[in-house]
This record gives structure tokens, C-alpha cells and sequence, in this order.
């Protein structure tokens, strides 16, 4: 079956969208209508005037496109996809680590699940993390869960920052030793990484930056040749943008494997379907909407 017509034509008899993460399956970015981060595909879903979202990455992104469109229908093609990381903390962590730091804001990354963004002053996506860090008022700062992303952040701010012990399993699998490996093989290539990375490999960087950011600057830059320190999945996209230029692993091959559960026929099935759909409670809805329109001044 040729699923991508078949999709095509289900998009447009259901005025459905769909929302594919960098990291997804090439065949699945193929059938994009917004491709991208966190942060742009939550703006993408704030202000699309479809009435249907399909979200192509992991649960917690499905979630925030229903906070910020309770309205429409928001389905996402593999209803287990998860996020580890967004499962290391739970709302009671957050409300003990306020009752110990009562003057603390907390600032949580958007790889969190709806419940946690409910107790949240303001999220961030690692393209903006800094920035809301810097501007929130606020001279402690609670930030969950990723502790590398917090640990980059202190880096550019005057302010104490409590850290939780949460970590993607994907960017710590990324070691110093892979790293200057592969830069020992291709001395010329530039390399990028993401700040989800531990600081040993953030602090042999030439750029550290989200995925938006790598796709951004890798079109821009005057260089040939990038070793790429984040998910395997930008690769896909990073060639078919620049196919110029050169794009390599920093190590051996790091895989989601959640980001990878999609294919274009699941994509097909939920519009069919119209499965997995994404429910939230109203009072959830509400308390997180909060945290993410803050977000979204620091964009």
C-alpha cells in the first residue's frame, strides 16, 4: 500500500495535521507537514487551524499539543512511545523539593508529562532553556529533571540552581572517549551537541545546540564536514537538507528507541482510526497551560 496517498488524502478529508519530531523514522519525516524540536512543534500546534493534530514522536509532545489545543483532537500514531526521562520524576518530587527551596521557582524542561508541568512555574525546551532561567524572577531555580540540560544552564547564570537527578539515557550514552575518537578520525568536522549531553562531552564542543539549532546552523555554516553528538534520527534530516555536506556520528550509533516505534503505517492507522487519542483532565489542562504560555514568551 502506498501509505504516503493514503495519508495525504485522510489529512486533508479529516483537516488533520501532522507534527513529526527530528528524531522519528526518515520515512515518517517524509510525511511532515511541520518537521521539527520541542519548541517549534509546540509553537506549530499552538497556532495550527486544523482540527485534527497527529503527533509523530513521544507522549509528553502529544500532551503538550492538547494544552495548548484542548479543542482539537490530538493523536499520536504508537500510544507506548514514552520519554524515560520524563518518567524519572513525579509530582511529588516536585512539591517536596518547593518545601525545601520555598523561595525557588521550578523550571521544567518540556520532556516532562503533564502532571509535572502542572506543578511548574515555567518549562523550557533546550533551545530556550537559558534565556527563561536567566529571565524568570526568581534568584533559586529548581530544575527538572534533566541534570545535564541544568547543569549547561548554570554555565550562563548568576543564580543557584537546585538540580534533579533525571538524564536522557540517549545523550549520557554519548562518552568523552567516542567523542574524541571521532574527532581524532575527521580533525576538520565541527562538532555539535546537544545539551542534553554530559558536561565532560559539552566542554570539547564546538557548538552545543538543540536539534533546531544544528539543523540551522549546519545550513548556514561555511563548513563541510559535522560530527553530530544528539539522537542518530537528525541525520536523516540533516542530509536531506545539506546533501553537500558531510554529517557523522560522534560514536557509535545512539537510538530512541521510542522515537523509532512509528512508521508511516501507524501514521496511517490513527487517522484512519483517529487512535491513540490524547485525554487530559481539565484541571491538568489548565495548571499546565500556564507553565507553557510562559514558555512561550522566551521564544
Amino acid at each position: 500500500m502506498d501509505y504516503k496517498e493514503k495519508i495525504k488524502e485522510l489529512k486533508n478529508e479529516k483537516n488533520a495535521v501532522i507534527l513529526v519530531h527530528n528524531y522519528q523514522r526518515g520515512e515518517v519525516q517524509n510525511i511532515a507537514d511541520y518537521l521539527g524540536d520541542s519548541l517549534d512543534l509546540s509553537r506549530k500546534a499552538n497556532s495550527t487551524d486544523a482540527e485534527m493534530i497527529v503527533f509523530s514522536g513521544v507522549r509528553f509532545m502529544a500532551e503538550t499539543a492538547k494544552i495548548l489545543s484542548p479543542e482539537k483532537k490530538v493523536i499520536m500514531p504508537r500510544e507506548e512511545a514514552g520519554c524515560p526521562m520524563a518518567n524519572m520524576i513525579t509530582p511529588d518530587d516536585v512539591l517536596n523539593l518547593r518545601k525545601k527551596h520555598p523561595n525557588a521557582k521550578v523550571v521544567s524542561y518540556i520532556n516532562t508529562n503533564a502532571d509535572i508541568k502542572a506543578v511548574t512555574d515555567v518549562c523550557c525546551t533546550s533551545a530556550n532553556a537559558v534565556k527563561v532561567v536567566k529571565n524568570i524572577d526568581a534568584d533559586e531555580i529548581i530544575f527538572i529533571p534533566d541534570k545535564n540540560l541544568g547543569s549547561y544552564v548554570k554555565r550562563f547564570v548568576d543564580k543557584k540552581i537546585i538540580l534533579w537527578d533525571g538524564f536522557c539515557y540517549v545523550h549520557d550514552r554519548i562518552s568523552k572517549e567516542e567523542v574524541l575518537s571521532a574527532k581524532g578520525k575527521f580533525p576538520e568536522a565541527l562538532l555539535l551537541v546537544h545539551p542534553e549531553c554530559s558536561p565532560e562531552v559539552i566542554d570539547i564542543a564546538d557548538k552545543v545546540l538543540s536539534t533546531s539549532g544544528m539543523i540551522d546552523f549546519a545550513k548556514k555554516s561555511s563548513a563541510k564536514s559535522f560530527l553530530i553528538g544528539t539522537e542518530e534520527g537528525i541525520l536523516y534530516r540533516l542530509k536531506k537538507e545539506n546533501p553537500e555536506k558531510e554529517f557523522l556520528r560522534a560514536g557509535k550509533a545512539i537510538i530512541c528507541s521510542d522515537m523509532k516505534l512509528t512508521r508511516q503505517e501507524d501514521v496511517y492507522l490513527a487517522l484512519k482510526e483517529e487512535k491513540y487519542e490524547i485525554t487530559l483532565p481539565n484541571d491538568i489542562i489548565k495548571a499546565s497551560r500556564k507553565a507553557l504560555e510562559e514558555m512561550l514568551k522566551y521564544v
